[in-house]
């Protein structure tokens, strides 16, 4: 019984490190203008949405994905400690052209403020696709 009891701790720890190994950092900002978007046209996808930089963007084949994202930290000395509950599940609607984008990945604000203070801009944020 205590060799099982062992096993199953050992495994939870190598499925804790495994999950929080396969996140990606990047930054995050947020938007509030959600329609038209460049996947869904002016289809309301709801609030729980993102925008794509170029990095994400995948020619067009973001659309629809699902992230989860979760902030990490500050970008600036304006906000020190951003971070609120976390993480947040958002669905790409969106693309976040270069150059103008100024993050891996642009928020909708309620979204951003789940996660992080609006009033910092932009965070520091680890992400993984759901």
């Amino acid at each position: 019984m205590a060799i099982k009891i062992q096993s199953l701790l050992f495994l939870g720890l190598i499925v804790s490190f495994v999950s929080s190994a396969s996140a990606i950092a990047g930054t995050a900002t947020y938007y509030n203008v959600y329609v038209p978007s460049a996947c869904y046209g002016y289809q309301d996808q709801g609030v729980m949405i993102a925008a794509a930089s170029d990095a994400l963007w995948d020619n067009g084949n973001a659309c629809g994905r699902m992230y989860s994202v979760s902030c990490t930290g500050p970008t600036n000395a304006g906000v020190p400690q951003p971070c609120r509950n976390g993480p947040v599940t958002v669905k790409i609607v969106d693309r976040c052209p270069s150059p103008g984008c100024q993050a891996t990945i642009d928020l909708s604000q309620e979204a951003f403020s789940q996660i992080a203070d609006p009033a910092a801009g932009k965070i520091n944020i680890d992400y993984n696709l759901v």
